[in-house]
């Protein structure tokens, strides 16, 4: 649309000529597109760094300069096997090759297509077996650019339906068996035509916008070019501030570096990638924002030598040397608690078998003693009905406690009764 079907357009509308005729002008003057913006803050007398980098500036071309551009077209075939096959492709040197050995002498591309743009495929005794999806592929490898046209072959046998139509998506041809079809494919933009120089295809620049200045009064600061002419404007002090790495068109990177940043120069940065071959047009902005300096450590002044020593006697009590465990050997304190109540554990378990085996030994001693005295209860009670003495000898027996087994043993054998009998007494008194 021309300036003036806008301006009738306006009029129609009624709308503000004169803001809408100047923003037209305005996106009609800049031929770069926007794709990045930053917000950047750095304190008073740093270095900052704004990174403009971008790799399709990069010059990647071989040495024979004939192989960054090619075309190829490829075969999508139907079910079963929705195969895909490459038909023939071809590079800017004019290199052309055929892969399918049944397509040789009838499948070709123009030597002079990328001369005049015209990439169509031609098929010569086209069949039923050449039916499918066709694509025609267009890559720029130096400029990162590919391009794809998609065209439906049918195959049939009637002349009546021969036809070509658009599906909305692609375009279909249903064609002829044994014809000869053309599949078109055609760009002729100068990227895929013209073999571009380098040196006069590039250029990066950096500008400046002062906070309150319009963007087409912003101060030019860097202008880079691909041969490797610089040029720097203003102040000599700001060319010196300002750089930008003179290796920058063979990687790409094409930041700019601002030492000993000042207040001044904060405002809106903006750098211009152009690559007129390519078509490539970009701006990254930077908004810098400059805050005050950063605080410094404050040293004290040091003392001379022989004062410190002085201070150093004369504060030596006020030392304290604190030791510190280490921290690496923690888990043994724990570990010496529990072994402690362990061993009293163990002391206490140790204690009460000794005081139970006592016991025992006790138990046991006794009841032999007391065994004995009632075998020797047994030996007077026979006597007892017969001597009326033994029973007295017996209860006296009871009173004593020895202290000695042996002698208890002694004392029942010498304190034993006699036995009397009393048949033979009478009869000795009888005789007498």
């Amino acid at each position: 649309m021309k300036i003036p079907d806008v301006i009738q357009v306006l009029l129609l509308v009624q709308i503000p000529a004169a803001f809408f005729i100047t923003a037209v002008l305005a996106q009609s003057d800049s031929s770069s597109l926007v794709v990045a913006g930053y917000n950047v803050s750095a304190p008073t007398g740093s270095r900052v760094v704004l990174q403009c980098v971008s790799g399709r500036m990069v010059w990647t071309r071989d040495s024979l300069k004939d192989r960054q551009r090619v075309v190829h077209w490829d075969l999508y075939r139907p079910g079963p096997d929705y195969a895909m096959e490459r038909v023939a492709d071809m590079f800017s040197a004019g290199d052309q090759r055929i892969y399918n050995g049944h397509n040789q002498g009838r499948v070709s591309l123009s030597l002079s297509a990328f001369n005049d743009g015209n990439f169509s495929l031609v098929i010569r005794d086209i069949a039923i077996s050449d039916r499918g999806l066709y694509s025609c592929n267009l890559h720029h490898h130096y400029c990162h650019l590919y391009e794809t046209i998609r065209i439906q072959v049918n195959v049939t046998k009637s002349r009546r339906k021969e036809q070509r139509f658009w599906d909305g998506q692609k375009a279909v041809f249903v064609v002829l068996v044994g014809s000869t079809v053309v599949l078109p494919c055609v760009n002729r933009r100068s990227v895929w035509t013209e073999d571009g120089g380098e040196e006069e295809q590039q250029v990066v620049h950096w500008d400046r916008q002062p906070p309150g200045v319009r963007h087409d009064r912003a101060d030019r600061l860097i202008d880079l070019y691909a041969s490797g002419e610089q040029r720097s404007y203003g102040p000599l002090f700001l060319q010196r501030k300002m750089n930008i790495s003179a290796e920058s068109f063979s990687q790409g990177d094409f930041s700019l570096a601002i030492s000993a940043l000042q207040p001044g120069d904060q405002g809106l940065y903006t750098c211009h990638l152009h690559h007129h071959y390519c078509g490539l047009h970009e701006r990254r902005q930077f908004q810098l924002t400059v805050g005050p300096p950063e605080p410094r450590a404050t040293v004290a002044p040091r003392a001379p030598h022989n004062q410190d020593k002085e201070d150093s006697k004369a504060e030596a009590p006020r030392v304290i040397n604190v030791i510190l465990p280490d921290q690496r050997h923690h888990f043994l304190l724990p570990l010496g608690y529990i072994l402690t109540t362990l061993l009293l554990l163990a002391f206490i378990v140790l204690i009460i078998i000794i005081f139970t085996h006592r016991r025992k030994t006790k138990a046991e001693f006794y009841p032999q003693t007391s065994l004995r005295s009632n075998r020797g209860d047994m030996a007077t009670n026979e006597f007892e009905m017969d001597v009326p003495e033994v029973k007295t000898c017996n209860q006296e027996e009871k009173k004593l406690d020895y202290k000695n087994n042996l002698l208890r043993e002694k004392v029942q054998m010498s304190t034993l009764p006699k036995v009397i009998d009393l048949d033979k007494e009478m009869e000795k008194v009888y005789w007498k």
